[in-house]
C-alpha cells in the first residue's frame, strides 16, 4: 500500500497569541564547574570531511548523553578511552566523574576515526561505538546514584566503516532479548555521482541473544538493514518493539540492502480512484487562493503529465495511468491566473485562483475522498460561505528587503517519513515545509525521542506515536517565540528543553547560554500601556557566561539542571529549585 501523506495536527490550546515576549532577567544562575582529568575525547573534522553534511553529523555532534533513566546523571568519554559518569545529588558536592567502561584506543586506526557515540538502550543495557567501525553493546547493570558496578561487554563486532549511533533501544520477546540500533554514516559515493561525492547511509541494525547464532555466542547480529540518502537526518528513531523506523530530513530516504543483498523495490501500485482510499493529494486554501500538491509515481517527468482545468473542474494524469484527480471543483476558479509546476521532489504544484474571493471550501472536489486538506495556521476555524476579513489589507504591502535573517527559511523542503518494519515501505509522510527542525529531545524513557519544529515564531514539540495511525505526531508542548528567537543567534550550535518543558536552553559555541522560561505569574500588578490591559504572567529569559574560552562539545538539560560540556571542563547550571 501507498504511503498515506498526512500533516501534522497543531493542538491550539496550546498556543498563545497574547504572548508578547521574553524578559531580561538578572537573577544570577548557580553554576558550578568540576575540572577534567583528561580531556573530552573530541575528533576533528579531517581535510576530506568537507561537505555540509559531515559538519552536522560529526562537526556539530554532542558529546554529552544524558540518563533518561536516572535523574541528573551525564556521560561522556575522554581521550583515554574512559566512558565517565557524572550523577548530581546535591550541587554544592560535586564529585569528579568516574569511570565506567574503558576502550583499549588503537593509533593505527586514528586516521578515519570518527567522534565515540554512546547511546543508553534501557536501564540496565547500552550501545557503544568507540568511532573506527567496532560496535559494543554492554551490560550497565542498575545505574544512577549509589550503583558503581562497571560495565560488562556482551558484544563486540566491526560492523565496516565508522559510524556513529543516533538511536538505540531494547525489547524482550518471550525469552529473546533484543536491541535495536541506528546507525549513521556518511559515505564516498561512485565517482559518476553528482553533487559532493558523497551519500549518507542510515543502518537499522537487530542484534539478540537467539541460539541462531551458535555456541560460544551470547549475542549476535540478526539483521541489518541499509537506508540511503543525500542529507544527515535531523532526527531518525526505531519504535518501541522495533515495529517501524521514523526518519526526518531534508532529502528523502529509502531502503536498498538487507542483510547485505540488494532490495528489490516493488512496481509503483496503480492509483485507482474506486479502490484506492488513502491520500494522495494533499492541498491547503487562505482566502483568495488554493496550493495543491500531487504526489507523482516514480520517474514522471513533466512531458507525462496531462494537466487540464476549467472554471468549474480540474484533471491532472499521467499517461498512461488512470486520472489522479479529476472532478468538479467545489466552487470557480480563475484558469488564466492558475499555474501548475513540477517540484524537485517529484510531486506537482497546482495554484489555483479563486474567482469568489472570502469564502473557504470545504473540499477540493466534491465527494473525493483521496484529498487532504491542510489547515492555513493563520486562519480561524471558518464555515465555508463565510468571509474571511483580512487583517493586513490596510497595511502596505511587504517589502522583502525589509525581512531579518531569522525570518528567512531554508530553501529545501524537510519531509517526516515512518517506515514499516517488516515490508520497510513508508507508511505516512509529512511535508514539513518551511517548518524547520530545532532540536530532539528525550522526555520519556518509554516513548520515542520528542523533535521540537519552528512553526512560525513558535517552536512546537511533538511526540510521535506509532500505536495511532491517524495522529501518528501528537502536539505535546508550545515554546513561545522560540522559533524566531533562536534562528537571531547567529552563534548557536546547541539547543535543548527540560523533559517537563518548563525551560528551553541555546548554546553559543563559546561561553554563552541562554535560558528561556515558560510564562508564571506574577506577584505585582503589572500593565501593557499599548493595549490598556492587565499582565498576569511574564517569561523570563536569563543569560549565564561560562568560565571557558574552550569550544562547547556537549549540551544537556533536565527539569533542574543543565550540563555543558568543553574540552577541559564539565558545567553545571541550576535552573530551577
Amino acid at each position: 500500500m501507498a504511503a498515506s501523506n498526512t500533516s501534522l495536527k497543531m493542538n491550539r490550546k496550546l498556543l498563545d497569541p497574547d504572548f508578547e515576549s521574553y524578559r531580561l532577567s538578572l537573577d544570577p544562575l548557580p553554576t558550578y564547574n568540576i575540572e577534567l582529568d583528561a580531556a573530552v575525547a573530541e575528533v576533528k573534522l579531517k581535510d576530506n570531511q568537507y561537505t555540509l553534511d559531515h559538519m552536522r553529523a560529526f562537526g556539530m555532534y554532542n558529546y554529552l548523553l544524558i540518563d533518561p533513566w536516572y535523574d541528573d546523571s551525564v556521560y561522556f568519554m575522554d581521550c583515554m578511552g574512559r566512558v565517565l559518569n557524572l550523577t548530581v545529588t546535591l550541587d554544592t558536592a560535586l564529585g569528579k566523574p568516574r569511570e565506567v567502561y574503558c576502550v583499549l584506543q588503537d593509533q593505527n586506526q586514528s586516521e578515519n576515526r570518527l567522534c565515540a557515540s554512546l547511546s543508553l538502550t534501557s536501564a540496565t543495557w547500552a550501545a557503544f561505538s568507540d568511532g573506527t567501525g567496532k560496535l559494543y553493546l554492554l551490560h550497565t547493570g542498575k545505574r544512577g546514584e549509589g550503583a558503581f558496578s562497571r560495565w560488562e561487554l556482551m558484544f563486540c563486532e566491526d560492523m565496516g566503516e565508522p559510524f556513529i549511533i543516533v538511536h538505540s533501544l531494547a525489547h524482550l520477546h518471550g525469552e529473546t532479548h533484543s536491541v535495536e540500533l541506528a546507525l549513521l554514516r556518511v559515505q564516498r559515493g561512485q565517482s559518476d555521482d553528482r553533487g559532493s561525492g558523497f551519500f549518507v547511509s542510515l543502518e537499522w541494525l537487530t542484534i539478540n541473544n537467539s541460539k541462531d547464532h551458535g555456541e560460544g555466542k551470547k549475542y549476535g547480529v540478526s539483521r541489518r538493514r541499509l537506508l540511503q540518502g543525500k542529507s544527515v537526518p535531523h532526527y531518525a528513531a526505531v519504535e518501541p518493539q522495533g515495529l517501524g523506523l521514523m526518519v526526518l530530513s531534508e532529502k528523502p530516504f529509502r531502503f536498498t540492502q538487507v542483510d547485505g543483498k540488494p532490495l528489490v523495490q516493488s512496481a509503483p501500485e496503480a492509483m485507482e480512484l474506486g479502490q484506492k482510499t488513502d491520500t494522495i493529494y494533499i492541498w491547503q486554501q487562505t482566502a483568495e487562493d488554493i496550493t495543491v500538491t500531487v504526489h507523482l509515481p516514480n520517474d514522471t517527468t513533466k512531458e507525462d503529465i496531462e494537466f487540464k482545468l476549467s472554471t468549474d473542474s480540474l484533471s491532472v494524469r499521467v499517461q498512461g495511468c488512470t486520472p489522479i484527480i479529476d472532478g468538479r471543483l467545489h466552487a470557480l476558479v480563475d484558469p488564466t491566473a492558475s499555474t501548475w509546476n513540477m517540484k524537485d521532489d517529484k510531486s506537482l504544484e497546482v495554484f489555483l485562483q479563486k474567482t469568489n474571493i472570502g469564502p473557504m471550501w470545504p473540499e477540493l472536489l466534491i465527494r473525493d475522498r483521496k484529498e487532504e486538506s491542510v489547515v492555513n495556521p493563520g486562519l480561524n476555524d471558518v464555515n465555508a460561505g463565510d468571509t474571511v476579513e483580512d487583517p493586513e489589507k490596510d497595511k502596505p504591502p511587504c517589502n522583502v528587503q525589509e525581512l531579518e535573517d531569522c525570518d528567512t527559511f531554508p530553501e529545501d523542503s524537510s519531509s517526516l517519513m515512518r517506515f514499516d518494519g517488516e515490508t520497510l515501505n513508508p507508511t505516512h509522510v509529512v511535508n514539513l515545509g518551511s517548518h524547520q527542525f530545532l532540536f530532539a529531545v528525550d522526555i520519556s524513557q518509554s516513548e520515542m525521542p520528542c523533535f521540537c519544529l519552528r512553526h512560525d515564531v513558535d517552536a512546537l514539540v511533538w511526540q510521535p506515536r506509532p500505536t495511532q495511525p491517524d495522529n501518528m505526531w501528537e502536539h505535546i508542548a508550545t515554546f513561545n517565540a522560540l522559533g524566531y528567537v533562536q534562528a537571531s543567534k547567529r552563534d548557536k550550535k546547541f539547543s535543548t528543553c527540560a523533559p517537563n518543558f518548563s525551560y528551553a536552553a541555546l548554546g553559543e559555541c563559546l561561553r554563552r547560554v541562554f535560558i528561556y522560561r515558560q510564562p508564571t505569574p506574577v506577584d505585582t500588578v503589572l500593565f501593557n500601556r499599548k493595549q490598556g490591559r492587565k499582565v498576569g504572567q511574564v517569561a523570563k529569559q536569563q543569560v549565564a557566561s561560562l568560565d571557558s574560552n574552550d569550544t562547547v562539545l556537549g549540551f544537556r538539560a533536565t527539569n533542574e539542571r543543565l550540563f555543558v560540556l568543553t574540552s577541559r571542563n564539565l558545567f553545571v547550571l541550576r535552573v530551577n529549585n
